[in-house]
């Protein structure tokens, strides 16, 4: 599977869910002589295109707050959301955690929890 920055991530939800909303509508068009039928598709169709719309709202709103950084491997800037991400531009990963500085990328990095059993399990290979 191919690696994606999050906000790329979740913007590729929120497009699979207006897809998934159009499919459901567009079944419903079988149906034009049920118009009960057809109304219940369309209105269920509608759901995930509204889901779609407060998807894409809330990640353009988490996008005013992320930080850009210089990738250091194609010198774009890319936003970066938690200690660790990949750029969006050459799909490398990047950290602004010097502890992660040249470990391979792992999405665990970014949970406190999860991050400090991953460096613990490092140092004892290391040991």
């Amino acid at each position: 599977m191919k690696k994606n920055s999050k906000i790329n991530r979740i913007r590729g939800w929120a497009l699979a869910l207006v897809f998934i909303g159009m499919i459901i509508m567009y079944i419903g068009v079988f149906f034009r002589q049920y118009p009960i039928v057809f109304s219940i598709f369309l209105i269920i169709g509608f759901i995930p295109i509204i889901l779609s719309f407060i998807v894409y709202f809330w990640i353009g709103m988490l996008s005013t707050k992320t930080i850009q950084v210089k990738c250091p491997h194609c010198e774009h800037y890319t936003k970066m959301l938690g200690r660790a991400d990949i750029c969006s531009n050459c799909n490398e990963a990047i950290t602004i955690d010097p502890e992660l500085d040249g470990k391979e990328f792992n999405e665990d990095y970014n949970n406190r929890r999860k991050r400090e059993k991953l460096l613990q399990e490092d140092e004892n290979k290391i040991n």
